[in-house]
């Protein structure tokens, strides 16, 4: 089993290696979260589009059919019942108003689902705090080299001189 950077798991790696390894994986992360943030997009998109053209059809329905079916619909009424032919065309009327509110109402079924769904503000919220947690890591410190080695290093070597002159 090895690191991603081919380096065996659980040898001493240095900070070169960790650095490439961490800005490596740093990069994947990055690049799937935009990948997810452009899926989530593509979701929304479809679902905003499937509402317009839910509202484009109640529309196009309430326009061009309304003097075909409202005239045949007036007269088939007039023959069935024998009423008035304003109200037979009134009647006619509400039932294509009542068609075009049903495909408004899917319409507007879509455009919620649409709004509510709030997948790239996801990603970023996700994206900042991963930004956040990195500019909070700081290195392991290194050990401080010991003091007393430091100091007797001049002492000896003023000790070797005094001694060989």
């Amino acid at each position: 089993m090895s690191a991603p950077d081919g380096s065996p798991v659980g040898a001493e790696r240095s900070i070169g290696q960790l650095f490439a390894s961490a800005t490596t994986e740093m990069s994947a992360l990055v690049h799937d979260e935009i990948a997810l943030a452009k899926a989530q997009l593509k979701q929304d998109v479809k679902r905003g589009a499937t509402s317009g053209g839910a509202f484009t059809v109640a529309g196009a329905v309430l326009v061009f059919s309304l003097p075909m079916l409202n005239f045949a619909l007036a007269y088939g009424i007039r023959t069935w019942s024998d009423w008035n032919l304003a109200l037979c065309f009134l009647l006619s009327f509400a039932a294509n108003v009542l068609i075009a509110l049903v495909l408004a109402l899917i319409g507007v079924v879509f455009a919620k689902k649409a709004k509510k769904s709030q997948g790239p503000q996801k990603v970023a919220a996700s994206m900042k705090e991963t930004a956040g947690v990195l500019q909070k890591a700081k290195p392991h410190p290194r050990p401080a080299p010991q003091p007393e080695l430091e100091d007797r290093a001049p002492a000896a070597i003023e000790a070797v001189a005094r001694s060989s002159s």
